[in-house]
């Protein structure tokens, strides 16, 4: 019996959303690593999720070769060789780490003092989000270790059933063949 169609429309409950997204994506990349290897094909993937946190793969070479390929092949902007990043954005990126290392820190202050210690509404929802975040990346590897566990147990009781079936038919083929060939009947 196969599954039914999947109703394609984003998936409100975020543990949920967040495990199908990371299986799907599991898929695909490995549908992709298949592609390349049984067609001799040169595939590059790029995914963002909804966290911004980047996934690729190249199949062949490197991202910015593949990448510089295409540009070529569509006539498109030309990539610089090496990828210039500008110094004040390296320092906005340490100050904006700084801060949101600091902002934790005074989370976990404040939730260790009990809330002895002031904090800014601001901090209050950063923290929050944080925590938020947090809970369902804790939640979402629950719900995969629960799955996997089931998952298990089926399997196990999977073979537990053909093992007891098994043995089952080998103790009815073997009673019929031990049954006497008359009856005898006692009158009482």
């Amino acid at each position: 019996m196969g599954r039914g169609r999947v109703q394609l429309k984003r998936i409100e409950n975020p543990v949920h959303r967040q495990v199908t997204f990371c299986k799907r994506r599991a898929g695909l990349l490995k549908k992709a690593k298949e592609l390349s290897v049984l067609c001799d094909a040169e595939i590059g993937l790029v995914i963002f999720s909804a966290h911004g946190k980047l996934y690729e793969l190249a199949t062949k070479g490197t991202m910015q070769e593949l990448i510089e390929r295409y540009s070529k092949y569509t006539g498109g902007p030309q990539l610089p060789d090496e990828p210039t990043v500008e110094p004040m954005d390296a320092i906005k990126e340490i100050g904006m780490l700084k801060q949101e290392i600091e902002v934790l820190q005074k989370g976990l202050r404040y939730m260790f003092a009990g809330g002895c210690e002031y904090t800014s509404l601001d901090e209050l929802l950063v923290l929050e989000k944080h925590l938020e975040i947090w809970i369902n990346q804790i939640r979402s590897t629950k719900v995969d270790i629960m799955f996997q566990e089931i998952q298990m147990l089926r399997s196990k009781i999977a073979q537990n059933g053909s093992a007891e079936t098994c043995s089952q038919d080998f103790i009815f083929s073997n009673a019929a063949m031990m049954k006497p060939s008359r009856e005898i009947r006692f009158n009482s």
